[in-house]
């Protein structure tokens, strides 16, 4: 059989979601679908990309999606997992992860959390000067597994969208080299602490071009040579270079790809292919996005000023990104009769809100789409990262169930719990 098309393939599982009544206009308003074949074929992507006889560990950031059985599900895959709160550190202990491939980044690290990262043996690395004192301390106390590094701020600027650039010039992440007296200062402290073994970048994610990236990346790596050339030894024996792929939410293609990026990274930071560093990486959303969806029921349609408005379940609390900041993070969104079959008639302009309580609740506007109708579906497409899995509490709706899926060679779905959606009654638990 001739491999599904993306659409095609969505249209599908909707279609059987809907006969499982995994999606059902009374029972099961709204689900999120992840696409594992998808995922283990993103993960398959990212380790093709970067050359043999260069160790990597590649870890996957929590953050994107931190539902445990994914989380196992990526273990299963070869990868590692970044934490950056105690939160996302007992998912991936939950998920299986040996700590020794657990990264742990955070700027506002306790010291309680340090000393578990530390007795477990994860890899910390260091945000700022006076982490850097109170791990000192720490340290003293006796030795520990864990692999330690530095943060380090290239100050190379930002992309398209500020919240998402790591490496401006005030940025609260990580140590600004370009500040005065910083580098000389960052040399002195490796020389004075022999522990101190690898550098750690990341200049931002969604909207930062592939060389601006890259070019963070070789500033880091270029303190990293100097670091050795000064000290005369290799302490620096390696580099995190973080994560951050933007990802392409125009349309179906996936670009840029891992093997963009690291061209990209061979022109800026070449010493990272030879052998002398070891790396690793912090991808998330571009290892999930595209490989999910969001689907949810059209409640009402009204017409308002002249135009159509179809009111659904899905809104702020699951496209939080999108609702606060659309111009930033825009979604494709298609139509589906209750069947989960695309609808095709002429595309009018129609807002598709969601359920919370207030004006901004949109997912688009004016969009233009085959006319909506109370029972149809909308479909929220690149939402497999972040969206319905960092769930936002407004109004107190209940978090939707997520699904994992596949699919075999004859077309037949099958389907995988990830998540199980919340109960009106579990709600009161976290409300007192």
């Amino acid at each position: 059989m001739t491999p599904l098309q993306p659409a095609a393939r969505r249209e599908l599982v909707l279609r059987e979601a809907v006969h499982r009544r995994l999606l059902d206009p009374e029972d099961a308003l709204l689900a999120a679908f992840v696409d594992l074949d998808g995922v283990a074929a993103s993960v398959t992507a990212l380790h093709r990309a970067f050359p043999d006889g260069v160790e990597v560990l590649h870890t996957f950031a929590a953050k994107a999606n931190c539902l445990v059985p994914l989380l196992a599900r990526l273990r299963e895959l070869g990868m590692g997992c970044e934490v950056a709160s105690p939160g996302e550190f007992a998912q991936a202990l939950a998920a299986g992860f040996d700590p020794g491939r657990i990264v742990f980044d955070s700027p506002a690290k306790t010291r309680r959390e340090l000393v578990r990262a530390l007795e477990l043996g994860a890899a910390v690395n260091i945000d700022n000067w006076q982490e850097l004192e109170r791990v000192d301390d720490l340290l003293r106390a006796g030795a520990c597994a864990s692999r330690i590094g530095v943060r380090v701020n290239p100050q190379v600027g930002a992309g398209a969208i500020g919240a998402m650039s790591t490496a401006t010039a005030t940025s609260k992440f990580g140590i600004a080299l370009a500040d005065e007296g910083n580098a000389r200062r960052l040399v002195e402290a490796f020389r004075a602490r022999p522990w101190l073994t690898w550098i750690h970048v990341h200049v931002g994610s969604q909207g930062c071009p592939l060389d601006l990236m890259a070019e963070g990346v070789g500033q880091a790596v270029a303190f990293a040579e100097r670091v050795n050339a000064e000290l005369g030894r290799r302490q620096v024996v390696g580099v995190d270079l973080g994560g951050g792929l933007p990802v392409n939410f125009a349309d179906d293609t996936t670009a840029p790809t891992f093997a963009d990026y690291v061209e990209r990274l061979r022109t800026h930071a070449p010493e990272l292919f030879d052998g002398r560093y070891r790396l690793a990486t912090e991808f998330g959303r571009s290892l999930l996005a595209k490989n999910g969806f969001t689907a949810a029921y059209v409640e009402y349609t009204k017409d308002s000023g002249g135009r159509r408005i179809a009111v659904t379940h899905a809104g702020a609390q699951v496209a939080t990104r999108t609702v606060f900041m659309p111009d930033s993070w825009p979604l494709r969104i298609t139509a589906h009769h209750p069947s989960g079959a695309a609808k095709d008639g002429a595309p009018l302009p129609q807002d598709v809100a969601g359920p919370c309580c207030f004006a901004g609740d949109l997912l688009a506007r004016a969009r233009p789409l085959p006319p909506l109708e109370p029972g149809d579906l909308v479909a929220l497409l690149d939402t497999g990262a972040y969206y319905a899995t960092t769930h936002f509490q407004y109004n107190s709706l209940p978090e939707p169930a997520v699904h994992g899926f596949t699919v075999n060679a004859d077309g037949g779905v099958r389907f995988v719990p990830l998540r199980r959606a919340q109960r009106i009654d579990e709600l009161l638990r976290p409300a007192g």
